[in-house]
């Protein structure tokens, strides 16, 4: 390395981090898949998958391999480079966000001089910015598909989806606001810090009281990654499938990949915003160097995970458990019940940090 220059070992760092974290996303959306499968299977008294592999584990893989040896089509009439280029930006998109995503402690790695924090991609000041601006530049893909597929269910199913995210949007963006206020910064790194004194007592959801700010937060992140309840835009009895009714082959998988990472993507949102991120629920009771410097990086990583995963069980069991909202009341719920609710979440919110002092 000592051939190198400062800025090549930067370089090559990030590019490292950048394909694990790459890596293990991916491999993440596949074994969501598998997670749902199963989990739904037990929902309604059934096995899911169990032939492929032991206890069915390799099913994503066999899934894979299928999808991309089915046949690539085209209709006639799609608009053939917009046709490609959707599935690729909601693809893209879902991937991007997860790069100022802390999901460990701050541990600083120095090599030639350069130094680079391990579990964070790009630790930026206004992650929380980058994160809802580059989720909604996502809904281009699902526009873009509908419209270049030339058929009226594709197209009436990116038409829902564009409305949808932009009503439910909003009220997405208001439901944090609550917690900028306390953590005074858009840096996630910060936010998670602010929650790490006394455990699970400073937790937003609890100690910054955020309750109804992170109940808006996961209606509406339900809404906006188009999940049960709110999966309108591909209805099945409807729809056909909505926005990616001709797609298919690899097209398809980058559609039904970009909505398991976006899954993911939410999951960690919720996690570092009100549930501490990678800070331990005991708080400062454990000591930051408890069990020596390997331990005290894992443990901060297991912790995430923990709870990233059971926001990910939450999303299956909501899917499994309630009906389909119809279109127009989905659309009044947002404009007439989030919306109000996290403006008046906003306003106590100050209320209550301007009383404190």
């Amino acid at each position: 390395m000592s051939h190198l220059t400062a800025f090549q070992t930067f370089l090559l760092l990030n590019i490292l981090k950048i394909a694990v974290v790459l890596v293990i996303t991916l491999t993440a959306v596949a074994y969501t898949v598998l997670l749902e499968r199963k989990v739904l299977g037990h929902i309604q008294n059934r096995w899911g998958p169990s032939r492929v592999g032991p206890f069915g584990l390799l099913q994503p893989l066999a899934d894979g391999i299928k999808l991309f040896l089915k046949e690539d089509l085209t209709p006639l009439a799609a608009q053939g480079p917009l046709f490609i280029l959707a599935p690729i930006i909601a693809l893209g998109c879902s991937l991007v966000s997860i790069a100022v995503v802390p999901f460990g402690a701050f541990h600083a790695v120095t090599l030639n001089g350069v130094s680079v924090d391990l579990f964070n991609v790009a630790n930026v000041n206004i992650g929380l910015l980058v994160i809802l601006g580059i989720t909604s530049i996502g809904v281009y893909g699902i526009a873009l598909s509908g419209w270049s597929s030339n058929n009226k269910f594709a197209l009436l199913g990116s038409l829902r989806a564009s409305s949808q995210m932009v009503s439910y949007e909003l009220a997405l963006g208001l439901s944090l606001v609550g917690v900028v206020l306390r953590a005074q910064s858009l840096s996630l790194r910060d936010i998670v810090n602010s929650q790490a004194a006394h455990g699970i007592l400073s937790w937003n959801v609890f100690g910054g009281l955020q309750f109804v700010g992170f109940f808006i937060y996961l209606i509406a992140a339900y809404a906006e990654t188009n999940r049960c309840p709110f999966d309108l835009p591909e209805a099945e009895s409807e729809l056909v499938a909505g926005y990616h009714t001709e797609y298919s082959s690899m097209k398809f998988a980058m559609f039904f990949m970009a909505e398991y990472a976006n899954m993911i993507t939410v999951s960690c949102v919720a996690t570092l915003l009100f549930f501490g991120g990678p800070a331990s629920p005991l708080g400062h009771l454990l000591p930051d160097n408890f069990g020596g410097p390997v331990l005290s990086a894992i443990f901060p990583i297991l912790w995430f995970v923990a709870k990233v995963f059971s926001f990910l069980l939450l999303y299956i069991w909501v899917r499994g458990t309630l009906p389909r909202f119809r279109y127009d009341q989905l659309m009044a719920f947002g404009w007439k019940v989030l919306l109000p609710v996290a403006m008046v979440n906003i306003i106590v919110t100050s209320l209550v940090l301007a009383l404190r002092g």
